[in-house]
């Protein structure tokens, strides 16, 4: 009977603590990170920016490896086509083809708009790691979408200059990815949300295909990327990422 207590107590002393962990908000964001992402990908992806005028739309190509490279090609439209971002380490460059010219952005320029759209830079090239440039805190749990979701109410670390003062996440419980991002000022007020929907397999893995911004203080305005291809594990090294690729790369 001792016997039998003993292994009762420590199954639930290992149930508690397997769930603590698995619900450990920092961890959950990582496993979101590389559902999302992978150790290597690729993508293609159009992009739609709705103004109460008009319509655009931009076509990209998009590679990455791991948190440190990442490379955006725009294909179309014919003006813009052949303009490219990069990411290495904390260095983040931008060509023009049009005036033929590779410039480096400086981190007062994350949180301009990217390509007219509704995303910043940041948004977009992702300059900031949403593990290592955040402090997180689980608020609990709320469904979003008909999703059971985690609730991550994160902070920019002090020495990390990013865009937004607060940043909530709500992640799918079943599929540990995001459903629902919401962007913070310092005065706590909602300067954007971000809807993740038209959840497919793609490239092996489960993914949210259409991601949608939407600003809170603009009427009839947001910006909808599509995913329509994503490979992982492709074969890229960091030799890829080089600022001479940005004028060859397709």
């Amino acid at each position: 009977m001792k016997t039998l207590k003993k292994l009762l107590i420590f199954s639930a002393t290992f149930f508690i603590a397997a769930s603590g962990s698995a619900q450990d908000p920092r961890e959950i964001m990582g496993q979101m990170e590389e559902n999302m992402r992978g150790d290597a990908s690729y993508n293609e992806m159009s992009m739609e920016v709705v103004r109460p005028r008009y319509t655009r739309e931009i076509s990209m190509n998009s590679w990455s490896l791991g948190d440190d490279y990442s490379l955006i090609y725009v294909t179309a439209p014919a003006r813009d086509e052949g303009t490219a971002f990069l990411k290495r380490g904390n260095e983040i460059w931008n060509y023009q083809p049009n005036i033929d010219r590779t410039v480096r952005m400086p981190s007062s320029m994350m949180s301009q708009s990217w390509m007219g759209s509704d995303f910043t830079n940041d948004d977009l090239v992702q300059a900031s790691s949403l593990v290592d440039d955040y402090t997180h805190e689980l608020k609990g749990s709320e469904t979003i979408d008909g999703h059971d979701c985690y609730v991550i109410e994160m902070a920019p670390t002090p020495e990390n200059p990013i865009v937004y003062e607060k940043v909530v996440y709500y992640v799918s419980k079943e599929y540990i990815l995001p459903v629902r991002v919401e962007n913070f000022d310092e005065r706590d007020e909602l300067v954007n949300s971000i809807h993740f929907s038209e959840f497919k397999e793609m490239g092996g893995r489960m993914l949210p295909t259409r991601m949608e911004m939407i600003p809170a203080d603009k009427d009839n305005q947001k910006t909808v990327i599509t995913t329509h291809k994503a490979e992982f594990d492709i074969d890229i090294t960091e030799r890829f990422f080089s600022i001479e690729n940005l004028t060859e790369v397709r």
